[in-house]
């Protein structure tokens, strides 16, 4: 395994506008991101929040079992994060940057269309542990502002980023794509997002793609026409 590009034990705060440290003022995004989550679920009330919904939500049933990789999802964000900013900060970087543009576009949409959806079970079919963490989620997570689904876009700019690694693994390239396609399908059978929601982050997550790898593609399809 790659050395540690960094050596963060001799970070202070104070050091953070030194070349080796700089990469990390990425990281205060999640600080604007947090902000404007908690003013938009505190102060947008749910009446004023626009019905999200299709066809196809009435079509998928609840199954509490995909609340597993919808909570891996935090691990998969954060594992990532965490693994790029030892190992790899030019993919910690593109991550981050990838993050921060659709944190940006979706709290835009939140503020400007607020969004909600009515598809949680008014009671629990089954009574398990299962239900009981999505019980949980369900009190720390309001049913609004999910257009987009940031859960989609972030599993998405992490595979993104992974499957770009020269060095990262087949397999390794395999399970972050098969991960990221799970967890966002996810997301509609814990009832937590509309199939609108995952739809509507996909041309969120191209503009965050060509914003921090419009380069990348653009050699590769000058290199596959030589």
């Amino acid at each position: 395994m790659k050395q540690s590009q960094v050596d963060y034990r001799q970070f202070r705060l104070s050091r953070i506008n030194e070349p080796q440290y700089r990469h990390l003022w990425l990281l205060s995004g999640w600080v604007v991101y947090f902000i404007l989550y908690f003013l938009t679920e505190n102060l947008i009330p749910p009446e004023n929040c626009h019905i999200v919904h299709c066809r196809l939500d009435d079509i998928i049933p609840f199954c509490e079992w995909f609340v597993i990789p919808y909570v891996f999802w935090y691990v998969f964000v954060a594992g990532s994060l965490w693994i790029f900013v030892r190992k790899d900060i030019e993919s910690f970087k593109r991550l981050s940057v990838f993050i921060i543009i659709t944190q940006a576009v979706a709290m835009a949409a939140y503020i400007l269309y607020p969004s909600r959806q009515d598809l949680r079970p008014d009671v629990f079919p089954r009574q398990n542990v299962l239900t009981w963490i999505l019980g949980l989620i369900y009190a720390f997570d309001t049913s609004t502002g999910v257009c987009p689904s940031l859960h989609v876009a972030y599993s998405i700019g992490i595979a993104s980023v992974w499957l770009k690694k020269p060095d990262a693994t087949k397999g390794t390239k395999l399970f972050v794509t098969v991960a990221a396609a799970v967890i966002s399908i996810a997301t509609a059978f814990v009832k937590q997002h509309s199939v609108v929601d995952i739809i509507a982050a996909l041309p969120v997550c191209l503009l965050a793609e060509l914003l921090v790898y419009g380069k990348w593609w653009k050699k590769k399809w000058r290199n596959s026409t030589l």
